[in-house]
């Protein structure tokens, strides 16, 4: 069986390398190809494009991984900026939007983490926090920036995720300061923190694997979630 081409989408940011480099430039922590490649796929990064490029893409892909990094556009979801989210990145956004669409639609299997996850809500019509301590008290969702905490949550009994990950606490990696608030239409939650935070959604009796995580997977060991979305891409999804 040949190794699944899983994409994997990219910030676009300004960024700063070498001796005297300092552009735009489209760039993924090496911590997300890594895991597809140690769970048996081949990664592929998917730098901002053109979103009605997207179908053609998802065409010559097994599987999409939406990354985490900046805040989603308030605007997306009807609501104001709070002082405390991100500038907004609107090529990215759309792009992402577009790239789920037709992931959706092609029934190629989706990975959503961090923003992704928040991502996919939006995509539904779902709606956001847009800074989780105003909402649960504390700051133990992304206690320092730069570095990745580990709290616990629990699977849904009966959701896919409880399924390939056990219905039992998981200790989990976490960084980041926004969350799901309403649940966009046919999205259900199926894993949450001990504050109540919604840490995974999928969507409600459709078959093949589309799965969002508020976690980190790919800065742990726990391969079980990109093993089942490499799983999936390997029979039959995408190209």
């Amino acid at each position: 069986m040949s190794m699944p081409l899983i994409g994997v989408t990219t910030y676009l940011t300004r960024a700063r390398w070498g001796a005297a480099w300092n552009l735009p430039a489209a760039l993924l922590p090496a911590a997300y190809p890594a895991h597809v490649q140690r769970a048996g796929g081949l990664a592929v990064m998917l730098p901002p494009d053109d979103p009605s490029t997207a179908p053609a893409v998802l065409a010559r892909l097994d599987a999409l991984v939406l990354a985490g990094g900046d805040d989603l556009d308030p605007t997306l979801y009807a609501a104001c900026p709070h002082p405390r989210s991100g500038a907004p990145v609107p090529e990215r956004d759309h792009w992402e939007l577009a790239l789920l669409d037709a992931a959706l639609t092609g029934g190629v299997p989706v990975l959503g983490i961090c923003r992704g996850m928040q991502l996919m809500n939006v995509h539904a019509g779902g709606t956001l926090c847009q800074h989780l301590p105003d909402e649960v008290g504390h700051d133990g969702h992304n206690p320092a920036p730069g570095t990745f905490a580990d709290h616990p949550v629990k699977p849904v009994p009966g959701t896919l995720t409880a399924t390939l990950l056990a219905d039992a606490p998981l200790d989990v990696a976490t960084h980041h300061h926004q969350s799901v608030a309403r649940l966009g239409a046919g999205l259900i939650a199926s894993a949450h923190a001990e504050d109540g935070t919604v840490e995974a959604v999928e969507y409600a009796g459709r078959s093949g694997f589309a799965l969002g995580v508020q976690w980190h997977p790919e800065v742990r060991d726990d391969l079980r979630l990109m093993a089942e979305l490499v799983r999936a891409a390997s029979e039959g999804g995408g190209s």
